[in-house]
Formats: C-alpha cells, sequence, structure tokens
C-alpha cells in the first residue's frame, strides 16, 4: 500500500515536497514512479526512480525542476517539485513500477495528492 502527503495550494514559482509512504516489507526491491492527472487529461508519469535509488528518469515538461529520492530507511519516495506552474496542477499519485524507464508498468496507485498551483 502506498500514502501521499505534501499537496496543496502554492503560487507559481514556490515549491513542494510530496511524500509517498509504503508499507511493504522489501521496499527497496521496488521501482517507484510518480504520477499526475489533471482534469480532462490522462494520467502521466512524470517522475520514476529505481529502488536503489541510483537511477531516475523525468518527462521533458518536468526536468530541472521536479527532483525525486527515495530513503529506503523510511520506506518513503519523495518530489520536490521547484518553480511551479498552473499547468503542474494535477492530483499527484504514486504507484509501483515493472521499470522505472519511462515509468513503466504501474500497479499498486495511492489514493493522490491534490496539487494546486494559483495566485
Amino acid at each position: 500500500q502506498l500514502v501521499e502527503s505534501g499537496g496543496g495550494l502554492v503560487q507559481p514559482g514556490g515549491s513542494l515536497r510530496l511524500s509517498c509512504v509504503a508499507s511493504v516489507f522489501t521496499f527497496d526491491r521496488y521501482d517507484i514512479g510518480w504520477f499526475r492527472q489533471s482534469p480532462g487529461k490522462e494520467r502521466e508519469g512524470v517522475s520514476c526512480i529505481s529502488g536503489s535509488g541510483d537511477s531516475t528518469y523525468y518527462i521533458g515538461s518536468v526536468k530541472g525542476r521536479f527532483t525525486i529520492s527515495r530513503d529506503n530507511a523510511k520506506k518513503t519516495v519523495y518530489l520536490q517539485i521547484d518553480n511551479l506552474k498552473p499547468e503542474d496542477t494535477a492530483v499527484y499519485y504514486c504507484a509501483q513500477l515493472w521499470s522505472y524507464r519511462y515509468c513503466s508498468g504501474p500497479s499498486n496507485w495511492g489514493q493522490g495528492t491534490l496539487v494546486t498551483v494559483s495566485s
């Protein structure tokens, strides 16, 4: 089971850190990804990380602004989002992956956390 937190209302240019906490025993075996879904749009994988934390993937639109990391001792994956833009407004989900590459094969979704970017 995965549980997200850290969303909220933030002004453009602001920052947030999202957390995804897992309740699995062998957390470091799993690649984990962050996805987002805006109203009327399909869910997209934005940033994903390997089980060890050594490898990451980002879609082009978030490179340089989003940073994914993980603390396996805390069974937590983080998504640091800087320089937030209104188009980043979405519900953000974390999920277990087949592979962090291209955020492939998501399953075991969390319930999501809402990020709203507005002045």
